[in-house]
């Protein structure tokens, strides 16, 4: 069910490649708030993507889609410009490309793919076969990318990182800030969309292609897979959109990568199945990747000096080197778990890491949780990071 609201632009707040965030004035309120309807219907901050819809302008009458803020989400939680029914874009001009993506949405798109029949990379694709061994972290939070491309950057600070968006979240990839902050710091070096998502450099049919496009057009010496922002989780075992984290491991390990399983951790986390290894983790690692996977471990104790000081400063350090401390032991319970499973425990030391993560370009904000409140889940990510250069 779509809820749908007529608006007219009053102003732009912000452009970025492929974005712009508008304020809308609604010619009706949303559901449930009629009672404020005397004082007007509301303003409200929409998302136009402008490839797909065209660029509003103060004074554009504008159909949205309401939805997230009719329900009081924060998870999507903006309006979205669905067109500009008075200014509709020009068509574009004819070009090579027939992927769909987003099919049979009212904003379907076609797409040049990288594995498209007239895609001048066909030939490298249809005859590329194996990833020679390069290292692929696998991430179930698109929060983690910034943390894991520093992670790599710190000990190869010339490597050359792709990022591969799956669909499991946000589909345009123009919607994620910290990609774009990310690509114009030189942090990442090429995005791949892969599925329904679409916007990064290059397109793909699948995760498998995606990856191999990643090493073999765009030239990774280390590729970071995850969603776009906006996972789902239901709080049952099986009903969240990070489960596919198996899968795509597991793609990684057919197509002769080294897979890296990423821990989705936290410290902070008011839901019990989220803290320390997150059941996610646990889940998508545990139960669908098939055994061999990289499991970089953060060594917390290897925390020390001035890094050590600020995490103390925080608040941080105490749960994990306080006598009453619980994660520590919940950790290593949780590891257990996953070597149980096949999968490769690799503990990582974590000196330099919180520099790098408060060098990165990229704010790091988890779940609305910076580096101050929920320090593990990013040190987490680095670890992986770090593991991946050291396979470079």
């Amino acid at each position: 069910m779509i809820h749908w609201r007529r608006a007219t632009v009053r102003t732009v707040l912000s452009d970025r490649s492929g974005v712009r965030e508008v304020t809308a004035a609604l010619t009706e309120p949303l559901p449930g708030r009629e009672e404020t309807a005397e004082a007007g219907a509301g303003e409200v901050r929409a998302l136009a993507y402008t490839d797909l819809v065209g660029v509003p302008e103060p004074g554009d009458a504008v159909l949205l889609n309401v939805s997230a803020l009719a329900r009081g989400l924060g998870t999507g939680g903006f309006a979205l410009v669905a067109a500009l029914p008075e200014r509709l874009p020009a068509d574009p001009p004819p070009g090579p490309g027939h992927l769909v993506k987003d099919r049979y949405s009212p904003l379907q798109t076609m797409v040049l793919g990288v594995d498209d029949q007239e895609s001048a990379h066909h030939e490298t694709l249809k005859s590329a076969s194996s990833l020679g061994g390069v290292p692929v972290v696998v991430a179930d939070l698109h929060s983690a990318v910034p943390a894991i491309a520093a992670g790599i950057l710190a000990d190869r600070p010339q490597a050359r990182i792709a990022y591969v968006m799956t669909d499991g979240a946000a589909l345009p990839l123009q919607f994620s800030q910290a990609v774009q902050v990310l690509q114009e710091a030189g942090v990442i070096a090429s995005t791949v969309t892969v599925g329904q998502a679409h916007g990064g450099d290059h397109e793909a049919v699948t995760v498998h292609t995606g990856l191999l496009a990643a090493v073999h057009v765009a030239g990774a010496d280390a590729v970071i897979v995850a969603q776009g922002p906006g996972n789902l989780g239901t709080g049952t075992p099986y009903g969240f959109s990070g489960l596919v984290v198996g899968d795509h491991l597991n793609a990684v390990g057919l197509l002769g990568g080294t897979p890296l399983a990423a821990l989705r951790m936290s410290q902070a986390d008011a839901r019990e199945r989220h803290l320390g290894i997150s059941h996610h983790t646990l889940t998508a690692v545990g139960e669908v990747a098939r055994p061999g996977a990289v499991m970089p471990v953060p060594r917390l104790d290897t925390l020390t000096g001035a890094e050590a000081a600020r995490a103390r400063d925080w608040g941080q350090e105490q749960a994990w080197t306080a006598p009453e401390a619980v994660l520590p032991a919940r950790m290593e319970e949780q590891t257990a778990q996953l070597t149980a499973a096949g999968h490769v425990r690799e503990d990582v030391d974590l000196a330099g890491l919180l520099n790098a993560l408060e060098a990165s370009p990229a704010r790091m904000s988890t779940m609305g949780r910076g580096l101050d409140r929920d320090l593990v889940a990013f040190l987490a990510a680095a670890a992986a990071g770090r593991a991946a250069a050291a396979r470079i």
